[in-house]
């Protein structure tokens, strides 16, 4: 598959269905949705009252803290190398 090549795939996310589109492999998609899913359900057992929405705007708010949590390990990771190599 091309880098522009767009694959549908049918995924389900805290129980609604969605058909996900791009450029990765089906397998990415599945995967991410899965770890939404998983990441949902574990926010929800902990807070069982959060309405679908919050449920969601507190996934996205913790995988985007993930996200830079991960960045600056890379950095950190990337800026020893350099010391490293020095």
């Amino acid at each position: 598959m091309s880098s522009s090549e767009k694959t549908r795939t049918p995924v389900t996310i805290y129980g609604q269905h969605y058909i996900i589109t791009g450029t990765e492999t089906s397998a990415h998609m599945r995967l991410v949705a899965e770890l939404v899913d998983e990441k949902m359900r574990e926010i929800r057992s902990v807070n069982p009252n959060l309405d679908t929405g919050k449920l969601a705007v507190l996934t996205a708010v913790n995988a985007v803290h993930e996200q830079i949590k991960l960045q600056e390990r890379l950095e950190h990771l990337e800026q020893e190398l350099s010391r490293l190599k020095e």
